[in-house]
Order: C-alpha cells, then structure tokens, then sequence
C-alpha cells in the first residue's frame, strides 16, 4: 500500500511552542489526528501573525486551503509541548504550500511527531473567487 511521503525543506523561517490540551486527547489516550489538523492550523496561524498577515488578510488577499497532507511519525500525549517549524514554498500565480514539522523534545531528545503540508490558494471571500497571490506577501513569506 502506497503512503504519503512528504519532502520537508532543510530550513524552516518560523517557529512556535503549541502545548497539547485535554480536548486533543482521543479515545486511544493520545492526541487524535483530527487535533494534529487543529494544531496544524494554530501553527498556521502564528506563522501569518508573525509576518503581519492574517488568513483573511494576506496582503490584500484571503486565502483557502486547497488540500492537506500529514505523515504521522509518533504520538503526542496530555502536557506535550509541541515545535512546530513552518516555512512557506512552492509559490505559484494563486498559491503556495506551507510546509510543517512538529516536534517534541523528552528528556532532552528531540522527537519527530509529523510532517505536513497545506495548500494554501488565494481567494477573494466577496467576490467568491481565485485571486493572484500578492508579490508583496510573496516576498515577504518565502524569507
């Protein structure tokens, strides 16, 4: 069976401490990929506030995720502190991917809890429709 592999970049422009809450714990007493998704998300968003920007506010313009990859590496439990790295690539006319690796560090020791990737597409929420990334946002992102 074919699984996902995501090709992180060697240099990350962003990083953000994320502590595990109760509510990110599943059935299974760990965190639940659906929580891993939300932390995706938060990382997302402190990665945008850093640089000014906002998902509804990226120079000018909105953005949508257009998709969304996770390769699950290890498990995150109740009192985790989670690095998420974060750096923006892959810049196309109306998107780009913003790429993430979660990490958590035990006793000193760095452990690799995922890789991620989101599609990001710049979109106009008023006029409902796909708009040109913005070359300022663009500039300042892949930094």
């Amino acid at each position: 069976m074919a699984r996902i592999k995501i090709l992180l970049p060697e240099k990350f422009s962003f990083s953000c401490k994320i502590p595990v809450r109760i509510t990110d714990i599943n059935y299974g007493g760990h965190v639940g990929n659906d929580s891993v998704l939300s932390i995706i998300h938060e990382a997302r968003m402190q990665f945008l506030h850093h640089y000014g920007y906002s998902e509804m506010d990226l120079a000018g313009a909105g953005m949508i995720m257009a998709d969304v990859a996770i390769e699950f590496k290890g498990e995150l439990f109740y009192g985790d502190i989670i690095t998420a790295s974060v750096i923006a690539t892959d810049f196309s006319k109306i998107g780009f991917n913003i790429m993430y690796l979660l990490e958590k560090e035990t006793n000193e020791i760095k452990k690799t809890i995922a890789y991620a990737k989101t599609g990001m597409i710049c979109y106009d929420y008023s006029a409902r429709k796909i708009v040109i990334v913005p070359e300022v946002a663009k500039k300042k992102l892949q930094h």
